[in-house]
């Protein structure tokens, strides 16, 4: 089983088109179908369904994609390691974070990364935690910086960064705009604006609702921090977000209130794969981000 081959199968199950992948891998399409062929014998099974417009992954494609990634990234591994030993830090880096973290202010942090290291190409992608840590774990990023309710899942180890308080926001106009401190009794009854499951501030809330007994509607549904900010300034709900979002500049004239009483901490954190050590890239990311050590 070549490399190679692993690569054009990841790139068509990411595609789910092969004229898309051979772009993408800048091959000629005919070479690439052959490599997935050839595989196909090697394994003796069907990786994909072959559709008019698209292919879709077989039980057995679904069960390849994941060892799929991991492999590619553990060579990847290999060569950067190989060339951190001859004094060069190449390849590439994969990471991912979730918006509005706090603790960590990414943009500036990549920025003097690649200063340091220029030879090192950084791919960045935003989304919520849960899916972060699921592409953690299995090697398509080599980083995440989430932000987690809970111990980390299987495959993965946290590094913490930090923690932040769970903070109400409303309409000034909101009749809980009085208040300078609010309970989950106090918000039980009120419609919601929150972020979709798999942010990490959607779980707190979850769980923090779940361990008072308390029942919640989350009326509107979203998938950034500015579109939640602007459907609680008209009014159509009220959220519960980490501190470092009251904070931004689209805040700005709404009514801010911590929320009173222990709960489930909205902890920052470094994923990173549990089964395997850091890359060298990795490594000299995690020393800009944490420069004192691990939290």
């Amino acid at each position: 089983m070549e490399l190679r081959h692993l690569e054009y199968f990841v790139a068509v199950a990411e595609e789910q088109h092969f004229t898309r992948a051979a772009k993408r891998m800048r091959v000629a399409q005919s070479g690439l179908s052959a490599s997935i062929r050839s595989l196909e014998r090697e394994l003796d099974a069907e990786l994909f369904v072959r559709h008019t417009r698209r292919v879709e992954l077989t039980d057995a494609g679904q069960a390849l994609l994941a060892e799929a990634h991991r492999t590619l990234a553990s060579a990847a591994a290999a060569r950067n390691a190989v060339a951190a030993v001859r004094g060069l830090l190449r390849g590439s880096l994969a990471v991912g974070s979730e918006q509005c973290l706090g603790v960590i202010d990414l943009p500036p942090l990549i920025a003097a990364f690649r200063r340091a290291h220029p030879g090192v190409e950084v791919r960045l992608r935003y989304a919520g935690s849960g899916h972060l840590v699921e592409q953690v774990r299995t090697g398509q990023l080599h980083a995440g910086f989430v932000a987690l309710s809970g111990p980390a899942p299987d495959g993965v180890r946290l590094l913490s960064l930090g923690t932040e308080s769970m903070t109400l926001l409303c309409h000034p106009a909101h009749e809980l705009a009085e208040r300078d401190e609010v309970t989950v009794e106090d918000l039980t009854g009120e419609d919601f604006v929150d972020f979709s499951p798999d942010w990490g501030a959607r779980g707190v809330n979850d769980l923090t609702f779940a361990r008072a007994g308390a029942e919640r509607r989350v009326a509107v549904e979203v998938n950034d921090v500015h579109t939640l900010l602007d459907f609680v300034h008209q009014g159509l709900g009220v959220a519960l977000v980490p501190a470092p979002v009251t904070r931004k500049p689209h805040a700005k004239g709404l009514h801010a209130a911590p929320l009173a009483g222990p709960g489930p901490a909205w902890q920052v954190a470094v994923a990173l794969p549990s089964g395997t050590p850091a890359g060298p890239a990795t490594g000299a990311l995690l020393q800009l981000a944490l420069p004192d050590g691990p939290r």
